[in-house]
């Protein structure tokens, strides 16, 4: 890996290599079209049309600077974050942090299952509690990849479901193309009501992840390791750059596309509050075929995302708790939790919708530490944070911080 070598190298071959390190930000990216996203899009979207694309707009652009942070933490220091909060914090505070920690890993996979179950369900007709147990075996699988230390075969599974997914939630808009005009319109930030801010919390909680935060650093150290040679790092880092806004300009594609079709095609059609009637909606104004293929979108999603999240908590608990348990033993402890959901009848589209707020009010205990760690040079060296990189990312975490404290008021208040 030394640099010397590089400049030797044919153009071609440089570009080539490069394309070889690319990878992990499109596993993180996986979390960002989660079926989450794809109740709290398409609910923003039939319910207030064009209003909130700002919302995602804003997310994805907060989305590329901290993910690349947290590589950039990872390539640097040779850590993943919650293994830098593990020796940081103290016993009790580190168990608490844990705890909160874990709690928002557990939402994020209760989500992932219930979002493929749905999928199964639209696609086959299976029963959602069914379906779920199917989704919990298929990523286990899948997490076998992980498990056998093929990084390079778990992210190439990923990146093609991520393919699929991409293929599922923007086919539509070339059917129905959306208002350009409404959709400019949707770029000034503005709310109508308390539920609009419910739901740009809820994107929030969808787009910029904790459980992504905590990952990202552990799956570039795990993909390059760690260089002594600060020439190398940085070449790693540069390189991931690259891997952050191509990964993230993909998932933020697919977020604003499924907001627009529901924006389009959805809007004021009765039942297209749960994505199950947004997918017969979706099916009776744009056709079968566009119907199944939303479907397939939502079960790749599914089974991605809770391949990914099962990763990330076994990251969060192994660095906070410093205990490693396998990662099929985990994913079939998490599994639980969103088959108690399902087998109780609750609403699968509503139990989307507020797992993505809770999410939402746990990104500042992943965020503030991160861009305290990146800007510090005691910890990066010569790779802390810019001054101009730190102002945007304190700038991110109080505007995630303030729409949260805007939601708690109105909710409590109760005003409309």
């Amino acid at each position: 890996m030394a640099v010397s070598t590089m400049t030797a190298e044919p153009a071609t071959t440089r570009l080539w290599s490069r394309l070889l390190l690319l990878g992990p930000a499109f596993v993180a990216a996986i979390a960002y079209v989660d079926p989450g996203n794809v109740a709290a899009n398409l609910t923003a979207g039939a319910s207030f049309g064009y209003l909130l694309v700002w919302v995602l707009v804003a997310a994805n652009g907060m989305a590329v600077l901290i993910q690349y942070q947290s590589a950039k933490l990872g390539l640097a220091t040779g850590m993943s974050l919650p293994e830098i909060l593990g020796q940081r914090l103290g016993t009790r505070r580190r168990r608490a942090y844990w705890v909160q920690a874990e709690i928002v890993a557990g939402a994020t996979d209760m989500a992932e299952v219930i979002g493929g179950a749905v999928a199964l369900n639209l696609l086959f007709g299976l029963p959602l509690l069914t379906g779920g147990v199917i989704i919990g075996l298929a990523s286990m699988l899948l997490l076998t990849l992980q498990s056998h230390r093929s990084q390079k075969s778990f992210e190439f599974a990923i990146l093609t479901l991520l393919g699929v997914i991409a293929v599922g939630f923007v086919s539509g808009l070339f059917v129905a193309p959306p208002d350009a005009g409404g959709a400019l319109a949707g770029l000034v930030p503005r709310f109508e009501g308390t539920d609009t801010v419910l739901l740009a919390a809820s994107m929030l909680g969808a787009t910029v992840m904790p459980h992504a935060i905590y990952l990202h650093s552990a799956l570039a150290r795990d993909r390059h390791g760690f260089s002594e040679d600060p020439a190398v790092r940085t070449r790693l880092i540069r390189t991931t750059r690259v891997d952050v806004a191509g990964a993230l300009l993909l998932a933020g594609v697919v977020n604003i596309a499924m907001l627009l079709l529901a924006a389009s095609s959805l809007r004021g059609v009765e039942g297209t509050d749960t994505i199950a009637g947004a997918h017969a909606a979706v099916t009776s104004a744009l056709g079968p075929v566009i119907g199944v293929v939303f479907a397939v979108g939502l079960l790749a999603s599914g089974l991605a995302s809770t391949s990914v999240g099962c990763y990330a908590g076994a990251t969060i608990m192994g660095g906070l708790l410093k205990v490693r348990i396998p990662l099929l033993a985990r994913r079939t402890v998490t599994l639980i939790p969103a088959l108690a959901v399902l087998g109780a009848g609750i609403e699968p589209t509503l139990a989307l919708v507020l797992s993505q707020v809770l999410l939402s009010f746990g990104i500042p205990f992943a965020l503030i530490p991160l861009i305290r760690l990146t800007g510090s040079r005691k910890v990066m060296g010569v790779h802390a944070d810019s001054k101009p990189l730190r102002i945007a990312g304190w700038t991110s975490a109080t505007l995630i911080v303030g729409l949260n404290c805007v939601l708690i008021f109105l909710t409590v208040v109760g005003q409309g």
